[in-house]
């Protein structure tokens, strides 16, 4: 005889486990029809909230299927659930809810890849990669502005790595770098940048004061030519390239350099100056006198153009007294300049000592004693 409670049992066991095999089915495929429902509204430019309402309905079910013994072993699960956090990670305005949405979907990239045949669903986990970059990218900007340039670093560098020919990232990863003290990584990011062709002015900037800091020179001037090359008569570019000329006693170059630059930018001070300095050292006196006054003709109170162009006049008196030429009328005239000039320096910055000790010497030779023990007393209050 049958015993018809084992039969009753054994039936509603078979009722239970396929409503269990239908809901999980079930669960997967309103996950799965989420993704569907997403793309088809951001391809119609649906707004956030609208798009809001498909992930919270998609997670959910998503959540549940990772939870479950049997759909938890299928990649797909965790590559819909990776592809679902990433956009709620990036468009939800709780930043809370974003960062946990965030930290979920490297979970589940990482689970997902775990499978053998996770290539099944590399577009989900691709797009997946791609919106936690664009949501490190976002972290990297929060933290740089924050000063946190370890973090900006970390976060940008990656993105920097995902996207490689972006060359905007690339500079954003340098600049973190260089914030961090870290300039071996810092000229690795401007040189990615450069190699993709990147033009700003910047980046030729900071690799040549890099190669400079390696006391690398030459390709520190190469490279700045190539910037210049790029952006003709920048301003940056420009002076850090005259300098680092000058710096390296290549005079004869630096000084076709200032003179084309000037046919076309002659409202500097800076490149005035740095012209009348190249002919004072030529002992070209006269060239330097004039470009020193162009520098003071743009800013009056240019303290470097008033100090040099003092010596200058120094230098044309103590010429007006060589015995061969002496002419002592040229001379005071000389002095006089020099007086005049080193005084308006003096009251530009007043604490200046080399500009006093070149006051004390000019009243000593016109024996203006009351004026020399002034200024030693003022040099004995620093």
């Amino acid at each position: 005889m049958i015993d018809k409670r084992l039969v009753f049992s054994a039936a509603f066991f078979m009722i239970v486990s396929s409503q269990q095999v239908f809901a999980q089915k079930t669960q997967l495929l309103i996950a799965r029809n989420s993704v569907g429902k997403l793309q088809a509204a951001i391809a119609n430019k649906k707004d956030q909230k609208a798009k809001m309402s498909i992930l919270n309905e998609g997670i959910k079910a998503s959540e549940l299927t990772a939870a479950d013994s049997k759909t938890r072993k299928y990649p797909e699960t965790w590559a819909i659930k990776s592809y679902l956090s990433s956009y709620i990670a990036l468009l939800d305005s709780d930043q809370n809810n974003s960062n946990k949405y965030y930290d979920l979907t490297l979970k589940a990239i990482d689970t997902a890849k775990r499978f053998e045949n996770y290539e099944d669903n590399s577009g989900l986990i691709a797009a997946a990669n791609y919106n936690v970059n664009i949501k490190k990218q976002q972290k990297g900007n929060v933290a740089y502005a924050n000063k946190d340039f370890g973090a900006a670093y970390n976060y940008l560098k990656e993105v920097s790595d995902f996207f490689p020919k972006d060359t905007i990232l690339a500079i954003n990863a340098a600049l973190s770098a260089e914030g961090n003290k870290n300039d071996n990584a810092a000229f690795d990011y401007y040189q990615r940048a450069k190699d993709n062709g990147v033009r700003n002015p910047v980046v030729f900037q900071r690799l040549a004061v890099i190669y400079k800091n390696r006391q690398d020179t030459d390709k520190a001037i190469r490279t700045l030519e190539e910037g210049l090359s790029a952006n003709p008569y920048n301003t940056m570019l420009n002076n850090d390239y005259i300098n680092i000329l000058l710096d390296t006693e290549k005079y004869t170059e630096a000084k076709q350099v200032l003179e084309g630059t000037l046919k076309v930018e002659t409202r500097s001070k800076l490149l005035y100056y740095l012209y009348g300095y190249l002919h004072q050292k030529s002992t070209n006196m006269g060239t330097a006198e004039l470009a020193y006054n162009k520098s003071l003709a743009i800013d009056k109170n240019y303290f470097d153009a008033m100090y040099q162009l003092g010596l200058v006049y120094l230098n044309q008196g103590n010429d007006a007294l060589v015995p061969e030429h002496k002419d002592v009328a040229k001379y005071s005239s000389f002095i006089n300049r020099a007086e005049v000039i080193l005084v308006q320096a003096h009251e530009a910055k007043p604490k200046d000592k080399a500009t006093i000790n070149l006051l004390i010497e000019i009243y000593t030779r016109k024996n203006r004693f009351d004026r020399v023990q002034e200024l030693k007393a003022q040099l004995d209050e620093f």
